[in-house]
């Protein structure tokens, strides 16, 4: 009897090999003398962490080594959650001569930044932050260099975008210091540049409608602008509350850069996610952030390569680094002391891109302790970016970003800049000890 067509396709599927998703997924163990999960104090001795495809499946101290997984032994070594940076700018660096940076930028291509941007962000990665914040950028390159990483194009970083930074005319997010109609036209809303509620509220849904995962306003001035202010207030009450309830409604985050008190407060009142610089808060703002939970983000790398290293900035700029510089370190000791929530962020691009580690020993240098600082760039820093549901800890069901430092950061933070293995999402993209 001849079989039916129907039953005879059935059983040429059901002999026929399984298919790449269907196949069990890979098994891999990593392996080190400890293992700091991003939530305690203390490291587990003997660490084991039990990876499963792209996930983790367990973690512990001695756990048992599944039949047929890869194993990966980094010895002498602590591993951490892969780190999170909230802040950064994957599309620029700056350099030592402001002169010289300036027109270099001028003349480059949108093409070109782009392609910087992809190894800034490989950097990044290599370095061991396999999740970054990115506050701020032109021409949609942010935008374009997520969506390559998000497909595999390029390696990098998971990366939350934030389109065009928005502010007032005039401000810090503006382009100022330049003559009128230098470059061909005044800045608008695709610029980021917006008056009055109603006005913020449209550049909150642009940047949404043109692949916003997040929102950065500029509440106060800025250290590397021209021709404000860096401590005062650009945006009005009613103007940044409009901007925050409609990025909210909207189910983005907000981030503030802010460098003066009042400015910060004005942010707070409305509802702000996060404070970014803070150098001239004082304990009115600070306690404000405190009650309410606003997470901080001092960015002490941007503060220690602008004021404290020699760079050749125009006089206004060299003044406006020099008083915040003056003035932050007094603002950070206040919210550690004060236990205000702070979130790890860098805002490398004014510092190198790579280094983003270097900010764990600034922190610690300002009263906190070294698993504080960890716990800074790994639970909390997921749980200001809302992903503390899938990164920020060593436990089952995250996902599988795991990064190992040789010794014990907890006994020398500064470890954490010499990252020697780094895995996100199950795949290891940097394994030194694997290196002839």
């Amino acid at each position: 009897m001849t079989p039916r067509p129907a039953l005879a396709l059935a059983a040429i599927l059901a002999a026929a090999p399984a298919s790449p998703a269907e196949r069990a997924p890979q098994v891999t163990v990593v392996k080190a003398a400890r293992l700091f999960d991003g939530t305690r104090d203390t490291l587990v001795r003997d660490a084991v962490v039990v990876v499963e495809g792209t996930k983790i499946k367990a973690v512990g101290s001695r756990l048992p080594i599944p039949a047929g997984a890869t194993v990966i032994d980094l010895g002498d070594a602590t591993l951490l959650p892969g780190l999170i940076d909230t802040h950064v700018h994957l599309t620029g660096e700056a350099t030592d001569n402001w002169y010289r940076g300036t027109v270099e930028d001028l003349r480059r291509s949108v093409a070109e930044t782009a392609l910087r941007a992809g190894e800034f962000a490989r950097r990044t990665l290599a370095a061991g932050f396999t999740t970054v914040r990115d506050l701020g950028a032109g021409e949609f390159v942010d935008v374009g260099l997520r969506n390559a990483i998000g497909a595999g194009v390029v390696p990098g970083p998971r990366v939350l975008v934030t389109v065009n930074a928005l502010g007032a005319r005039g401000g810090h997010c503006d382009r100022t210091g330049y003559p009128y109609m230098l470059f061909g036209k005044e800045s608008g809303i695709a610029d980021g540049i917006a008056s009055g509620p109603d006005g913020f509220r449209d550049a909150v849904r642009f940047q949404v409608k043109y692949g916003a995962d997040a929102i950065k306003v500029c509440a106060t001035g800025g250290v590397l602008s021209l021709s404000d202010e860096v401590d005062t207030p650009q945006l009005t009450q009613e103007e940044m509350t409009a901007l925050v309830e409609e990025a909210h409604r909207l189910r983005k985050r907000v981030a503030a850069h802010a460098h003066g008190a009042e400015g910060a407060k004005v942010a707070i009142h409305a509802g702000i996610d996060s404070v970014d610089h803070g150098s001239f808060l004082d304990d009115e703002a600070l306690r404000m952030m405190k009650e309410r939970g606003t997470f901080f983000v001092p960015t002490a790398m941007a503060v220690e390569y602008t004021a404290r290293r020699p760079r050749n900035y125009p006089p206004e700029i060299a003044a406006k680094a020099k008083a915040a510089g003056e003035a932050h370190a007094s603002a950070l000791r206040k919210a550690i002391q004060m236990s205000v929530k702070i979130a790890f962020g860098t805002d490398s691009g004014v510092s190198p891109h790579g280094r983003n580690a270097e900010e764990f020993a600034l922190l610690v240098a300002h009263g906190m302790t070294p698993a504080a600082s960890l716990r800074a760039a790994t639970s909390s820093a997921a749980a200001l970016l809302g992903l503390d549901e899938s990164v920020g800890t060593l436990e089952p069901g995250k996902e599988a970003d795991v990064v190992a430092v040789p010794g014990d950061p907890l006994a020398d933070v500064k470890l954490t800049e010499k990252v020697r293995f780094v895995m996100k999402g199950g795949t290891v993209v940097r394994n030194d000890a694997a290196r002839p």
